[in-house]
C-alpha cells in the first residue's frame, strides 16, 4: 500500500506557514507500515488541484489531501475531488446539522458560507470531525481512494489517527499490529547518538530505529515493531529498549510524551525536595515550561526572571562583577533557594544574542545547581543557533542537569 501526500494552501508556498501536517502524516503513515514516496504542496487553485491530484493517483494507491475544506471561497479541495472523480457535490443535510450544532454549542450563529462544508462529492463518504465544522472527505476513485482532512494540526491530527489509518490498513489487508516507542535523550549530538548505538540500527529487522531531532523536546531515538498481535510487538520494543538503554545511560530522560520537566519534577519528588528557578536569559521561560507539567505545584515554588542586573542584586542577592559567569549563576541559584522557600535552587545566566555581553560570545550559559545542605555546583556551555534556540535549548539543558544531578544521588 503507497499512501502519498498533498498539502493544499498558497500560504504554504508563499512560507508563511510551515508545513508540518505533511511532516506529521509522513510519520504517522510510516508507524503504521504504509509507504509514502512523495509529499506535495499546491496553492488554492483547482486546476492544479485537479492536476497535482490526479497525476499522484497515477503512482499512489490513496491520497491524503491535507487543507482546504474551510467555508470560504478559496477553499476548493471538495470541488478539486469531485472534478477527479467526475461528479457533482451534493449537500448533505446531516452535515449541515452537525455544522449547525457545533456553532450552537459555542453559542454563535452559523455563518451561511459554512453551508459549503455540508457539500460531499457524490459516492463520496463524510469523515467525522468531532472537534470542528470541516468534515472530512473519504473518496474512492476506481480501486483508489482520496482522503481529505483539514489543515487544523488539531483536527487532522484526530481524524487521520482514528479515521484514516484504520481504513488504510484495512484496505491494505494488514492485520498487523504496530508499536511504537520514542526514547528521548539529551545531552549529545545526533551524529554522536548514531555512533553510540549504530550496532543496534545496523542489525535492525524488527523492530526499526530511527533518529528525529525535536528541538526543545531533545533527540528521540524512536522504536517501531510489527507483529500479529500488539502484545507481540511490545515485547520486541521491550526488549530492544533494555539494549538501547544500557547503551545510551543518563542520556535517556523519558519516553513518548514525557518531557524534560517530567523527568526533572519527577526526580524533585523522589527526594521530597521543592524547587525554585532564577533566571536571566530565559526570562521566565523555565518557570512557564515547569508550570506547563500537570501536578507541579507540588513541587515548584516558583520562578524569578532576574533579567536585569540590578533585580539580580537586589531581589537575588548577587555580588559577582561579571553576570555571564558561573560565580553569578551559582548566586543567582542559593537566592532561588532563600527567596522562594525552596528546597532547591537552579539558575540561568547568559548571552542569547544577537550581540556579545562582556566579552562572552552569543550562545555562552552559565547554569548552577544549589541542593539544600551542600555547595552551589555550576557548568557552562556554548549553545548554538539563533535567540529563540539558544534559550530553549538553555531551558533544556538546565532542567537536564538538575534531572541527571538529582538521579545520581540515588
Amino acid at each position: 500500500m503507497r499512501c502519498d501526500v498533498l498539502a493544499i494552501g498558497t500560504e504554504l508556498l508563499l512560507g508563511q506557514i510551515v508545513d508540518t501536517n505533511s511532516s506529521w502524516i509522513g510519520e504517522h503513515l510510516a508507524m503504521a507500515g504504509i509507504d509514502t514516496m512523495e509529499h506535495r504542496k499546491v496553492g488554492d487553485n483547482l486546476p492544479r488541484m485537479i492536476a497535482a491530484l490526479s497525476e499522484m493517483l497515477e503512482k499512489a494507491d490513496a491520497v491524503i489531501v491535507c487543507g482546504g475544506l474551510g467555508p470560504t471561497q478559496d477553499d476548493v479541495t471538495r470541488e478539486a475531488i469531485a472534478a477527479v472523480m467526475g461528479v457533482e457535490l451534493e449537500r448533505r443535510e446531516e452535515l449541515v446539522e452537525q455544522i449547525s450544532a457545533m456553532f450552537g454549542s459555542r453559542r454563535r450563529d452559523m455563518p451561511l458560507n459554512n453551508l459549503r462544508q455540508a457539500d460531499i462529492p457524490v459516492g463520496a463518504e463524510a469523515i467525522p470531525n468531532p472537534i470542528g465544522t470541516a468534515p472530512g472527505v473519504r473518496a474512492p476513485i476506481g480501486d483508489k481512494v482520496v482522503y481529505a482532512v483539514p489543515g487544523v494540526p488539531y483536527e487532522m491530527h484526530r481524524m487521520v489517527s482514528e479515521q484514516v489509518l484504520p481504513d488504510l490498513l484495512k484496505r491494505a489487508g494488514e492485520q498487523a499490529s504496530i508499536v511504537s516507542l520514542s526514547l528521548k535523550t539529551w545531552g549529545q549530538s545526533e551524529s554522536g547518538l548514531a555512533e553510540m548505538i549504530a550496532h543496534r540500527v545496523d542489525a535492525q529487522t524488527n523492530p526499526t530505529i530511527a533518529f528525529l531531532a525535536r528541538g526543545i523536546e531533545g533527540l528521540v531515538v524512536r522504536l517501531t515493531a510489527k507483529a500479529s498481535s500488539e502484545a507481540e510487538a511490545r515485547a520486541l520494543i521491550e526488549a530492544e529498549e533494555i539494549e538501547l538503554r544500557a547503551i545510551l545511560g543518563p542520556l535517556v530522560f523519558g519516553v513518548d510524551e514525557e518531557t524534560i520537566e517530567h523527568a526533572a519534577l519527577r526526580a524533585l519528588a523522589s527526594h521530597g525536595w521543592t524547587l525554585g528557578v532564577a533566571e536571566s536569559l530565559t526570562a521566565g521561560l523555565i518557570g512557564s515550561r515547569i508550570g506547563a507539567v500537570p501536578g507541579a505545584s507540588a513541587t515548584f515554588r516558583g520562578s524569578v526572571a532576574s533579567y536585569a542586573t540590578d533585580v539580580k542584586r537586589s531581589v537575588l542577592g548577587v555580588t559577582a562583577e561579571h553576570v555571564i559567569s558561573e560565580e553569578c549563576a551559582r548566586q543567582m541559584a542559593v537566592g532561588a533557594q532563600r527567596v522562594l522557600g525552596a528546597d532547591v535552587g537552579i539558575a540561568a545566566t547568559g548571552v542569547a544574542g544577537p550581540d556579545e555581553q562582556e566579552g562572552q560570545p552569543v550562545g555562552t550559559v552559565c547554569f548552577a545547581i544549589a541542593l539544600p545542605g551542600r555547595e552551589p555546583e555550576s557548568f557552562a556551555t556554548r549553545l548554538p543557533g539563533d535567540r529563540e534556540r539558544v534559550r530553549q535549548f538553555a531551558a533544556i539543558s538546565l532542567l537536564n542537569g538538575l534531572r541527571q544531578r538529582l538521579e545520581s544521588l540515588g
